[in-house]
């Protein structure tokens, strides 16, 4: 079983009378998950991300220009390629968008950042990255009923 504690809490974790061993795990930098190289968005080895250590990230909005570099080229890749429509490539250290040099790329649309509510149990945008704002589905509604099986809880009825 793995339990991220503090030092003070794992000494006195070792006390129990149950408890057989206590070691320490540490990740040391380059940790990849056994299942996936790099498991944590933008999946690529110049950033050693985790769950817990994550960013930071500036998310694109649209009309918004960033300077565009081999650094920060992993992070806006898929939305200039895939949401934006451009043909990305990099030649000889160059980038090229559509054919012709591009040190700066302006956003066509706005873009969220996706968690969820079991930060260590969500498969959320850590892992996937950003939503561009034409993926979004749905609208916020208020809350008309509760949880038939806890009852219901007053303070949540009609909220949004």
């Amino acid at each position: 079983m793995s339990i991220p504690l503090t030092e003070a809490n794992a000494g006195k974790l070792k006390n129990f009378n149950n408890v057989i061993n206590v070691t320490r795990q540490d990740h040391p930098k380059g940790y990849a998950s056994p299942y996936h190289k790099w498991p944590y968005f933008p999946n690529h080895p110049d950033y050693d991300w985790s769950e817990d250590n994550f960013g930071p990230l500036w998310i694109p909005k649209k009309g918004a220009t960033i300077a565009l570099n081999l650094r920060n080229l992993p992070l806006y890749e898929r939305a200039i390629r895939v949401y934006e429509h451009n043909d990305l490539r990099v030649e000889g250290g160059r980038i090229l968008i559509n054919g012709a040099e591009a040190t700066s790329y302006t956003f066509q649309q706005d873009y969220f950042w996706l968690m969820g509510d079991n930060r260590h149990r969500s498969q959320d945008a850590r892992f996937w990255g950003f939503v561009p704002h034409d993926h979004v589905v749905g609208k916020a509604v208020p809350i008309k009923f509760t949880d038939p099986y806890t009852g219901i809880r007053w303070k949540r009825l009609f909220t949004w």
